[in-house]
């Protein structure tokens, strides 16, 4: 064999080895690749998990201590912005107010700033409090805004349907034309004190339940024209829901939560209908407020 033969031939034997050397580091290149990318996936899967139980644990946490939290804003719209058709189709709905809990008032109207007042006193750990302030919020957005977010918590984990989720009327601002709404919340989900009564309150809420050791939550003064001292749907209705459900089954009429939520809605309605005077018109002149007001 010639000297240019084999200098051919190693030539040829060194590209080769220098080939497979390269064919080797890509694939060990690509092996880390994998595991590197098969490391990370996990890692993201992990965190996912951890992040969603971190998620179910503050969710928990807030339900048992009754901490408030801004409501998401898809729920505040869908709670604020019901529509009228859908009110009408439910009407009295599935809410059964017997006169011992929802009739008329007595006595000088309730005004503040020169607007016929309603006055509520709840507490945070009351469950028919938590069923009532849906159907007061969607109604009072018929006649006004809330000026404030409305925040959210959950009725004491310890009472009758326990847990349930609701929104809380603690410092809400809320502007109209036609009232004033004072909301007081006296005690938290613990029962601590959260707001007193003034005594003109506390007088107003005594005409109405004399007996202290009797009184309870909700109370309500539409302006002294109607009064309401208590539920007037079943809370159990609610049970086991997220606000975002709750709040995304009132636009459905045919749901047991619209049935109950929007019923007790129209007649919190009528009742301030009564208080304004019947203002708006197109408001109080709807069917469904048309319907509730003969039992008012």
């Amino acid at each position: 064999m010639g000297k240019a033969s084999r200098i051919k031939q190693q030539s040829a034997r060194e590209k080769i080895a220098a080939q497979r050397a390269e064919a080797q580091r890509l694939e060990r290149r690509n092996r880390i690749l994998i595991t590197g990318g098969s490391t990370l996936l996990v890692l993201v899967i992990v965190l996912a998990f951890v992040f969603i139980k971190l998620a179910e644990n503050n969710s928990k946490s807030s339900a048992s201590t009754g901490a408030r939290t801004a409501l998401p804003a898809s729920v505040v719209s869908q709670v604020t912005n019901v529509p009228a058709s859908t009110l009408d189709k439910v009407g009295k709905g599935a809410a059964a107010p017997s006169p011992t809990l929802l009739g008329p008032g007595s006595g000088a109207a309730l005004t503040s700033n020169g607007k016929p007042e309603m006055l509520y006193i709840g507490a945070e750990y009351c469950p028919y409090c938590a069923a009532m302030r849906w159907s007061m919020a969607i109604a009072l957005s018929r006649f006004g805004s809330f000026t404030t977010p409305l925040q959210g918590i959950h009725s004491s984990p310890t009472d009758t349907d326990p847990n349930t989720a609701t929104l809380t009327f603690y410092k809400a601002g809320y502007n109209s034309k036609y009232l004033a709404f004072t909301p007081v919340e006296n005690l938290t989900v613990t029962h601590a004190l959260l707001q007193n009564p003034t005594k003109a309150q506390n007088a107003v809420w005594a005409k109405y339940e004399p007996n202290p050791n009797n009184r309870g939550y909700p109370f309500i003064a539409f302006s002294n024209k109607v009064v309401l001292k208590g539920p007037i749907y079943n809370p159990a209705v609610l049970a086991g829901k997220s606000w975002s459900q709750i709040a995304a089954a009132l636009h459905d009429p045919t749901s047991p939560i619209a049935q109950s939520v929007l019923g007790a809605a129209n007649y919190v309605t009528g009742a301030i209908c009564k208080m304004t005077n019947n203002q708006p018109s197109n408001v109080c002149s709807s069917p469904a407020v048309t319907a509730v007001q003969s039992g008012l």
